[in-house]
């Protein structure tokens, strides 16, 4: 979706400054979200583009105007209530009313312990890759209501694929629960000329890993 989180590109925001000797987390509560993002993540409860999606769907003015971690914090707060975990009069109370949902599975002490692992996204492919390296391609100028991975800095412009990686579960179906829908993935360079315009650095080249279908044969 077209939305504040979508900030490559965008002019005005100042330079990243980092931060000297910056700590895991600048307050414990900070730590305990993370904590509760990947117990959840654990459960089965939701899928990760579901929390991305959970996060762009937030307000400008509070999405621009909070830290990191409150925005994953703020995320969960939407994805418990639309998934049936907890009632939005519980997060007002700030106590359980209701009897809980039960999830698929318990993220335990002993499993952090014994290393936690991310599962993997490649798919069984559906059809041949309609790419290969060296095609050029051009972005689609999509601009669609829900979650997508493909920037907006980067649509409608002439690229080359460098890369095929395979088939993943698809993010812009995942997120709104149609499933893996698994797509081919490539990574595709643009001059930064095509990105920006003439004033651009000549010497600029941008990669981006894009999705089957946000491309179409140049």
């Amino acid at each position: 979706m077209d939305g504040i989180h979508d900030m490559g590109g965008m002019d005005g925001f100042g330079k990243v400054e980092p931060e000297p000797d910056e700590p895991v987390f600048h307050a414990p509560w900070e730590g305990r979200v993370l904590a509760m993002q990947r117990a959840m993540g654990y459960a089965g409860a939701w899928h990760i583009d579901t929390s991305r999606f959970a996060q762009e769907r937030l307000p400008p003015q509070v999405y621009l105007g909070v830290s990191y971690y409150q925005r994953w914090e703020l995320a969960m707060e939407k994805n418990v209530v639309e998934r049936g975990f907890v009632g939005a009069d519980e997060l007002a109370a700030g106590h359980a009313l209701h009897p809980g949902k039960p999830l698929k599975r318990k993220l335990t002490a002993a499993v952090v312990k014994d290393g936690m692992t991310r599962g993997s996204f490649y798919r069984q492919s559906q059809a041949p890759a309609r790419f290969k390296p060296g095609d050029r391609v051009r972005t689609k100028n999509i601009h669609p209501a829900t979650h997508t991975r493909l920037p907006r800095y980067a649509r409608g412009k002439l690229g080359v694929v460098q890369l095929v990686h395979g088939c993943h579960a698809f993010p812009d179906a995942v997120a709104v629960d149609k499933g893996d829908d698994p797509q081919w993935l490539y990574t595709v360079v643009f001059d930064g000329s095509e990105l920006w315009g003439p004033d651009a650095d000549p010497t600029v080249k941008v990669s981006i890993d894009a999705f089957e279908p946000y491309l179409d044969p140049a």
